[in-house]
């Protein structure tokens, strides 16, 4: 029995079935007649993978940090590869916002995909269980082989449903995320080695491995994982990819793929790669800070509404990697909140701009201008997401914020300083986007065609609404479940603190 898991007792294998319930219903809907048959058959997939992720939260332990309903089942023997599940509070909340997302993604899909439909959503569908199955798996192939199982159906949805320049974007995603994929196998295979043909991801942690060793292993894994994320300067395939991307496709690059990244750097760089991880934690930190600056002003500069959602994305994510890095309590909880934060009010807004798509058929601010005379319960939704992008008390966003600006201030006042104009910055550019939005101003467009939202869509966008209140008023029941793992990996890092915090002296004053 491998001592870093608690076997699942639940009386079925949760983690199998939340995980290929999706694909499983990918492979019916080769079968369906028709787009309306598939249309139906991917919701009530979905919803039912959303419903049967629940139990992951009402039955989790919140006092242990080890990885919970766990399966353990050998794969290739010869190999040493094992099929091996398990999730702890830091995968736990991306897990059940994963499966809270689908169902969304479907329905804002619904009138917007028209030409063909069942492939789209089998593209939905096998992309969810890669996802879910990147944030469960502790084997390092089984890691591995989803990992990059998502990049095809991303790749399809932005090739095939995507816009105008949807070649040029597609490939630069897959080229990009490949290269990092390459550096990924690259740190795998290192530490495989070095572990006497081991997979196992918890037993790579916690290892006496040398300087030299974890500073090339913790590039390789930086490499990988600051593509995905993006960080800055790594982020120019972002931007095409979400203009191009149809809704769902740029919901799902926004909510859950760039949190992979992220994800990567808790769950492989710091318990790993330790030594490493507090060398470049100084080089990251002013990283963070490039793009949360660059990504706010760049998000200023934009006419185009979903491309001023999609740099705002670098700007947010800058704040999560800064959380991260500042390798204190207050910040890696920030940052994963904020992780989920992110896909909250981020997922939404894409819908919104995917909303208005629909009816004026640009994303350009100008034919948008001043539709809130016509679309009240439009900009209503519109505005309380706008709100929770730009931090204001009161939304999700907010808590998330103040917990990393509160362990970056503890860790350095300089690099924490550095990071209010981000704040500022996204005050600006979702305000000024809200403003022309609602009101407008003397000569706005003629928008009387335009009709407010139909039942599906307030639907679609009213969950997210309430995450945006319940995190933000009531943040205790998400933190409760992050507490003991971050407590747990914080000791993983500092165990190994290294000399090189004299280095961190210099670089952050």
């Amino acid at each position: 029995m491998q001592d870093f898991l608690i076997m699942n007792s639940l009386g079925y294998e949760i983690l199998s079935v939340v995980i290929f319930l999706p694909l499983a219903g990918a492979a019916v809907l080769l079968l369906l007649p028709n787009d309306n048959a598939a249309k139906i058959w991917s919701l009530v997939v979905t919803l039912l993978t959303a419903l049967l992720s629940l139990p992951l939260y009402t039955k989790f332990d919140m006092n242990t940090a080890k990885y919970q309903f766990g399966e353990h089942h050998a794969w290739i023997p010869s190999l040493n590869i094992h099929y091996t599940l398990g999730i702890d509070g830091i995968s736990l909340l991306l897990v059940l916002m994963t499966t809270l997302l689908m169902p969304l993604c479907v329905l804002g899909s619904w009138r917007y995909i028209t030409k063909r439909v069942k492939p789209f959503m089998i593209c939905l569908l096998v992309m969810e269980t890669s996802m879910l199955g990147v944030f469960m798996a502790l084997d390092f192939v089984l890691f591995y082989i989803l990992w990059e199982a998502m990049l095809i159906p991303m790749f399809l949805l932005i090739a095939v449903w995507g816009g105008p320049r949807k070649t040029y974007a597609s490939i630069k995603f897959f080229l990009y995320t490949l290269a990092g994929s390459v550096m990924l196998l690259v740190a795998i295979i290192a530490l495989y080695l070095h572990n006497d043909g081991s997979f196992s991801i918890p037993q790579m942690m916690g290892q006496d491995y040398s300087s030299v060793f974890q500073i090339w292993v913790f590039l390789a894994f930086f490499l990988a994982f600051a593509i995905k994320v993006p960080m800055f300067p790594f982020h120019t395939w972002l931007p095409a990819a979400h203009v191009e991307a149809p809704t769902a496709g740029s919901v799902v690059l926004a909510s859950v793929l760039l949190k992979m990244g992220t994800y990567g750097f808790l769950r492989f760089c710091l318990p790993i790669t330790p030594e490493a991880t507090f060398i470049f934690m100084p080089y990251i930190l002013w990283l963070s800070i490039a793009g949360i600056l660059y990504g706010g002003f760049t998000a200023l500069a934009q006419s185009d509404m979903k491309k001023l959602v999609a740099y705002s994305s670098v700007g947010h994510m800058g704040f999560v990697t800064l959380g991260i890095f500042v390798l204190n309590k207050n910040g890696i909880e920030g940052a994963i909140l904020q992780m989920i934060n992110h896909g909250v009010t981020t997922g939404a807004l894409f819908l919104c701009v995917g909303m208005i798509y629909e009816r004026t058929h640009s994303r350009e601010l100008a034919m948008a201008t001043g539709v809130g005379r016509y679309m009240p319960i439009y900009v209503t939704f519109l505005a309380f997401f706008s709100l929770s992008s730009l931090a204001f008390p009161g939304t999700n966003s907010f808590i998330g914020e103040f917990l990393i600006l509160v362990g970056a201030f503890a860790k350095t006042k300089v690099v924490a300083a550095f990071a209010i104009p981000g704040a500022v910055l996204a005050a600006a550019y979702m305000l000024r986007m809200l403003q022309k939005v609602v009101w407008g101003g003397t000569s706005n467009p003629d928008q009387s065609y335009l009709t407010d939202l139909s039942m599906r869509e307030i639907v679609t966008l009213a969950p997210l609404l309430i995450f945006v209140f319940w995190i933000g008023l009531k943040p205790a029941p998400f933190i409760d479940v992050l507490s003991t793992s971050v407590n747990h990996l914080l000791t993983q890092v500092g165990d190994a603190a290294p000399q090189s915090t004299e280095l961190a002296k210099l670089l952050l004053p």
